[in-house]
Formats: structure tokens, sequence, C-alpha cells
């Protein structure tokens, strides 16, 4: 195994640049300063290291070997283990002294519940198994665990969440990740990934539906230790003055919202503890308790430090690379680049009123009158989204005709306790007036933080035995009786039918307006965002069965709900796996074709690639699992 003895000339792989060299006003994080450059590719080529090009950038002109190993990998697939043109141990042991000792070869994170990794450990396996589903914390501390096993193709599982497995292997998961420190690590993955045409996925949380962060053979850019944030109480850039933050790519929302309440002021970010704010978020536009008031995450953004496909490290901003700015917030997750920091908007501290409740069909209220109680509310949403509101509920098919509604929270942003209590009097006496009796616990918080954190707990995580899709409702839906009673139905068929609703009455379109930007159309529209989810038991259900499962959710459950909604959308992160014409419902027809033209002019040999980004028609999975839906556990190649 080479290390930085062999090649004590070699390191450091990067030099430090000046802090302030940079197009944002905010200037670069210290790690943002050790970057690669001419300079240092020069100095390894001086050294006739035989694979120094493989760290070249995509306009420097190459040696002839190294043109020669880029015609080889640029087959109709991804180069994967096992092709002749995978990277020999010498290469990757040349990668990682370049890196400063940061390649990670993938263990399964389940791995010491089996023998397969010679690191079998009960205890460990218990903790795990115990943790699995409700700590993410211990996940996003890993370098490839992610929240969507069921794509990945689980491979390692607990035991007793994959019945009859007896072996775990590496399938979907990545083989290799950089713990990244520095930009420099940065561009010397995407250029071997580039040179060699590996395929390179990025993984900050992995806190994603629809599993954009891990894949076959795969190199992995694991951005988590990036952490630094900076606060600017007068931010002056491309016409905004006031105060912000700039966040590294690997803080996650409780870490936003602790600097912001620190700091005395508030921050739109997810409704998720662990998700990660700069990257895939924002890139998915990134939807918010306070969308209804200030708009997606994405409108927030006022530059943008970024790696680009071809190795180099760029500011985006309204007056730096703008059509590259305006493609990050809202364009999709690895798509374009990789995200290093964000500087966001902040605003003013805020109260927040919040109030929870539920009710359910019982001997006093019928089914019927469960379902009048819940169009009700529904009755409401404009008057509640345009106060500026955001309720997060659920509606549960308990069986034997049986229903749930819960509640929980209703969150009133800027609003008192009283002023809340004024604003859902109305539909509480209408919930009265019809027999069903609620229990309304209200809060009172001075702050967003403390409100946001009593609400809001940590979400299950990673399970192979559910499906989700989702539909973004517009408001035009609530402008008539007609058209709301078509939309009520559909939902209302499909959790009869079995499905688990989970939504939220949101809007994303503020009376203060919101900026030009790649964010889904059909979000400024909207007035709902709501999630089904269809769920097996792996024990005891067929594969027929659990395939019949997951085919209701997309052709039958979604198909209601997308011919109530002709010409609305989905939010990309919270989506169906194989959503059919993802190019319009994630990001509208005419933003899509801007898009993929950008996409092909930043990234025209598909470095970067996740399932339903910008240009993935582009490739397919040589697998699949149920019949339909593409195995990450599978190679990559070019359609």
């Amino acid at each position: 195994m080479l290390t930085a003895v062999d090649f004590p000339t070699l390191l450091p792989a990067a030099e430090t640049v000046a802090p302030a060299s940079s197009n944002s006003t905010a200037g670069l994080f210290a790690y943002e300063t050790i970057q690669l450059t001419d300079a240092v590719l020069a100095k390894l080529t001086r050294l006739n290291l035989p694979d120094a090009s493989l760290f070249a950038f995509s306009n420097i002109s190459a040696p002839a070997n190294a043109q020669k190993r880029h015609r080889i990998g640029s087959g109709s697939c991804k180069t994967s283990p096992g092709n002749q043109n995978w990277p020999a141990k010498a290469i990757w042991d040349l990668f990682n002294v370049l890196l400063g000792d940061a390649l990670i070869e993938t263990v399964p994170f389940a791995s010491p519940c089996y023998s397969d990794f010679s690191n079998a450990d009960p205890a460990k396996c218990a903790n795990i198994t115990r943790n699995w589903s409700n700590d993410s914390y211990i996940h996003i501390e890993d370098p490839t665990s992610i929240n969507s096993v069921l794509f990945q193709g689980s491979t390692c599982l607990p035991p007793s969440l994959n019945v009859g497995e007896t072996n775990c292997t590496v399938g979907g998961y990545p083989a290799y990740s950089v713990a990244i420190s520095t930009v420099a690590q940065i561009q010397l993955a995407i250029n071997i990934a580039r040179n060699l045409d590996l395929r390179l996925v990025i993984k900050n949380t992995g806190h994603d539906f629809g599993a954009k962060s891990t894949g076959y053979g795969a190199l992995s850019i694991w951005t988590h230790k990036l952490k630094d944030i900076e606060f600017f109480q007068n931010y002056s850039q491309d016409g905004y003055n006031g105060p912000a933050l700039k966040l590294g790519a690997g803080v996650q929302a409780f870490e936003a919202y602790e600097a912001a309440r620190d700091n005395g002021v508030t921050v739109v970010g997810g409704e998720g503890r662990t998700v990660g704010i700069a990257g895939g978020y924002v890139a998915g536009g990134g939807h918010s308790p306070l969308s209804s008031l200030y708009g997606m995450a994405a409108d927030q953004v006022l530059s943008v430090e970024v790696v680009t496909a071809d190795g180099r490290f760029v500011t985006a901003s309204a007056t730096s690379n703008p059509d590259l700015f305006w493609a990050l917030r809202g364009g999709g997750g690895s798509t374009y680049g990789v995200v290093t920091s964000v500087v966001f908007k902040a605003f003013p501290k805020i109260p927040v009123a919040t109030m929870t409740f539920t009710f359910a069909t019982s001997s006093n209220v019928s089914d019927h009158t469960f379902w009048a109680g819940v169009r009700a509310f529904f009755d409401g949403f404009i008057a509640y989204t345009d106060a500026g509101n955001y309720e997060y509920f659920r509606i549960a098919n308990q069986g034997n005709g049986n229903y749930l509604f819960d509640m929980g929270p209703w969150f009133a942003p800027n609003m008192t306790q009283s002023q809340l209590q004024d604003l859902v009097t109305p539909l509480l006496s209408q919930l009265s007036a019809l027999g069903i009796t609620t229990q309304p616990v209200y809060n009172e918080y001075a702050d967003f933080y403390d409100a946001w954190w009593a609400s809001f707990p940590l979400e299950a995580w990673g399970s192979n035995s559910v499906r989700q899709a989702s539909r973004l409702f517009p408001r035009s839906s609530w402008r008539n009786t007609t058209a709301l009673n078509a939309t009520f139905d559909a939902i209302r068929s499909v959790v009869e039918d079995g499905g688990y609703v989970i939504a939220f009455n949101i809007a994303a379109a503020p009376k203060t307006g919101y900026p030009d930007n790649a964010v889904n159309p059909a979000w400024r529209e909207t007035v709902l965002h709501c999630i089904v989810a269809t769920l097996w038991d792996s024990a005891t259900m067929s594969q027929a069965q659990i395939k019949a499962a997951s085919d209701k959710l997309t052709f039958d459950w979604m198909k209601r709900w997308r011919d109530v909604s002709p010409g609305a959308g989905a939010y990309m992160s919270e989506a169906d796996y194989i959503e059919p014409n993802f190019q319009q419902a994630f990001f509208g027809s005419v933003s899509y074709e801007r898009l993929y033209k950008l996409k092909q002019r930043y990234d025209p040999t598909g470095l970067f690639y996740a399932q339903n980004a910008v240009g993935s028609e582009d490739w397919k999975m040589s697998e699949t699992i149920l019949g339909n839906l593409p195995s990450q556990n599978s190679k990559l190649c070019r359609v």
C-alpha cells in the first residue's frame, strides 16, 4: 500500500489561495481556500508520475495515455468493478495519498450483523438494529448509509429488517468515499472520476427519498464534515442589504437554526432536523415551515461556491455565472456541481404559535362525519397560507372503516397564540357542529427555533417496505366547488384504498415576491403538498404482492391525483421514484428545456447523475427492482 511516506514531495496536493478570492462578498471559508490548481498539477507532472494525468482538469491537454484511458472508459456503461478500466489498487493508493488519507473503502453500516466483512459484533449489531429506523443521526455519521435502502437493493440491512438474507454486500453503495475537508479533495475526486468515466455520487446526509447519493461502483464525495458557519449582520450583495448566514455544505437544519437563534435572526430551512441545507435540499427548491411567509429555501440564496464538472472552483451569484446560479437554485441535486457553501438571507427573529389536535372515527363519529371534518379543514387552505401558516398533518386508514386525522403541528410563524386561535376558531366550530370533539393544544414561542424543535421530532429512516409519491395541488383547485370536490375525492379515495397520507398546507409565493430561479413553477401555485405512502410486510407478502402494491402507488393512486391536477407537478425530493414525465412534473417544461441545455454546457460528459435529475433520461440502470424500479445496485449505462 502506498502512503505519504512513499511520495513526500507530493504533499500537499493543493495550495492555499487568498480567503477573499471569490466573487461572493462573503469570501471563502478556510477549507475553500485549499484548492487544486494548475500549478499543483504541473508539480505532479514534473514528478513523472505515470497516472498524474488522471487528476487533470478537463480543459488541460492530457498526455496520450490519459486520452486513451478516457476513450476506453467511455463505452456504453460507467466504469465499474470488474471492468478492465477499473483503477488498480496502486491508483487508489495514489489517489488516497493526494487526498491526504481521506479515501474510505466502503464497509456497509449494518455489516457488524454479518460475517462478510470480518467485523461481526453482536453488541454493535443490536445497537444498529435498535436505532436503525428512529435515529437518523447514526446513519448520517456513516459515509455511505442512506435513507432509500429499497432502491439501493437492500443489500445490507439488519437481519430482522431483511428476512431471509444471510449475507451483507456493498451492493448499490459506492465502492469508495472521500471524506471531504477541502475543496482540493473535491476537485481531485471530480477529475479522476471524469477522466476514468467512473460513476460519481454526492452525499451529505443521505436524507433523500430517491437514492440520489448512492450507486453501484461509484466514487462518493461525502461533504458531511463541512460544518463552517459565519454570520453577517450587514451583508451586501447584488442589491441585497441585510443579515445573512454563510453555511458549509455539511450544515444540517438543526445547526443552521441554532446559528440563526444565537445571532437573533431566522433562516428558511427544512422541517426535518437532520436534513442537509446547502446541497440537495436547496438544489431541489427546499420547502419549509416558513415557506408560506418567505418562500422556498432556494429563494433565499445570495451566492453559491461550487466545483463544476471540469474540476474548477467557481462562485455562482446574480453577477457571477448567473446562469449556473439560476440552475443551482431549484434545478436539482447531483446535476451541475458539488456545492461547498451557500450564503442565505436571514430574517428578523419572529414569534411562532402552534396547535396540535386529532380526531378519528368512533361510535359517535361515522366515516362520513370524519371525512366531512377533513373537508372542513381543506376548505380553508388558501386563507391559512395567505396568513403565512403551514399545517403538517396525516390521514391514516386504520382498517375496518376507521380513520385517524392527526394535526401535528399547525405552525403559525409571526403569530401569537391569540391570533392563531382567532384564525382557527371557525374551523373548530365547524368540527364541533359535526359532532367531532377536538382538544387543541396551543403553544406560543418567542423564537422560531424553539417552536421548530418542539414541533418536529426525528423522522423514520431506512425502510425497504415502503414507497412514497407526492403531488403539488394548485390554488386553482380551490377556486370552485367542482374542482375542490374532485381534488378532495381523489385524496380521500386513496386513503380509503389503504394509502397513508402525510401532507402540508403550504404556499411558496409570498406577497413580497420571489426571485427568478429554477424552482419548479408548480410550487408558485401550490396550496397542498401531499405525500402518499404504500407499505408492505416483507415477511408475509410475496414478491408478486409487493410488486402489486408498488405498482398501485404509481399507476393507480398517483394517476387519480394527476388526473385532477393537470399541468401541476410534484416536489422532486419527496416524489415517486418512477414519476411519469418527471421533466414536467419536477421542473416544468419550459424550465426543463433551459436546464437541459445548461446541463450539456456545464457537464457535457454526464459526470453528475441522479435518478430523475436533469439529463438522467440519457442514462439507464442495467437492472430493476420489482420489475420497473431502476436498481442502484446495477451498472449505469448510456441510452
